[in-house]
């Protein structure tokens, strides 16, 4: 009968749970949405074990009744620190659908969750029969002991701390560091770690400690690009350089991957060893690493072809030998017999 009844209230509750999903779904309720997530399976496991817990008593053996209750009160501590992490994960996905920063809501989810084991672990420890006030009392001198065996770990520990509330970076940045060879994009942050995935593809796994005593440059949150660059002509060409630096300059202004509200300069710069010199100095709009060498490819392209236009041409390294005169006549039949 106490089977027959359990499974009667598990169809029951199967029933009214597909309805209320349903009635949740079409009224679009986001935190209902969640909450009954939450609860689906847990309390399908708590039907059955109430059930179970009703049929030990019908029962009546001694030695299982014995220890029912505290099974019972672990079992249900249990299923509630799941319904938790099934809210949490639907709140994280909520938060971060609604546009909200992926890193900071994973940090707070994850200390949600600690909470939520820290309130089950002391739960369960009470149903054993351990006073939680002793060990309480404990965790002070035990939290000494722990903090010095474990120095490196509360420092990772930290480190991820200060990373989830500076926001350095996140998840998907691109990060480089000049003091250690450092270089990717963010794949995950961790208590202890922080994945990064190098652009040949190897996976990096950082203490997060490190983070803390180096510097971090962080080019996804660049607000534009930088094209520097310095071209040369030919000496002979000279007349031609004015010309040629006004045209580039005009050709930027107008040119519409350029920002022209960022600092550009082109000038004649330096008379290098085989070439006059002017530098192009200017932002493009777009941060993205391939578009922007498009437009640089674009840049140097129309460069190219205002120096074409005004009949000069790109320099490139030559030498040019002075010969001071021929040998003295007497010195001739020395120099083949030398030879």
């Amino acid at each position: 009968m106490i089977v027959g009844l359990t499974i009667l209230a598990f169809i029951i509750w199967r029933i009214f749970s597909s309805r209320t999903e349903r009635w949740i779904h079409s009224t679009s309720l986001v935190w209902g949405d969640a909450i009954w997530y939450a609860l689906r399976l847990p309390v399908n496991w708590m039907i059955v074990v109430f059930g179970l817990s009703v049929l030990s008593r019908v029962l009546d053996y001694p030695a299982i009744n014995a220890v029912v209750p505290t099974l019972r009160q672990i079992a249900v501590s249990l299923l509630f620190a799941w319904g938790c992490f099934r809210f949490i994960g639907k709140a994280e996905a909520h938060f971060v659908k609604k546009g909200h920063d992926p890193t900071t809501v994973n940090a707070l989810g994850k200390v949600v969750g600690m909470i939520v084991v820290i309130f089950a672990f002391l739960s369960i420890i009470q149903s054993l029969g351990v006073s939680i006030s002793g060990i309480l009392a404990f965790g002070g001198m035990g939290g000494l002991v722990v903090g010095m065996a474990a120095k490196d770990l509360l420092a990772n520990f930290f480190g991820a701390a200060v990373i989830y509330f500076d926001r350095p970076f996140k998840v998907g940045d691109w990060i480089r560091s000049p003091d250690r060879s450092i270089e990717g994009t963010v794949e995950r942050i961790g208590w202890r770690i922080t994945v990064i995935r190098t652009f040949d593809k190897r996976p990096l796994y950082v203490p997060n400690s490190v983070f803390a005593n180096i510097v971090v440059e962080n080019p996804s949150r660049m607000t534009n690009r930088r094209i520097y660059e310095t071209i040369g002509i030919r000496y002979a060409d000279a007349e031609q350089m004015s010309s040629i630096v006004k045209n580039v300059k005009a050709m930027l202004t107008v040119h519409p991957e350029i920002d022209t509200r960022q600092t550009m300069i082109v000038n004649f710069n330096a008379f290098g060893p085989s070439s006059m010199d002017f530098f192009v100095y200017t932002f493009t709009k777009t941060t993205n690493w391939v578009h922007f060498h498009e437009v640089k490819h674009d840049v140097l392209l129309q460069i190219l072809k205002i120096i074409e236009e005004h009949q000069a041409e790109i320099a490139f390294p030559t030498q040019t030998l002075h010969v001071s005169g021929e040998p003295e006549p007497e010195l001739m039949p020395e120099i083949a017999t030398a030879q």
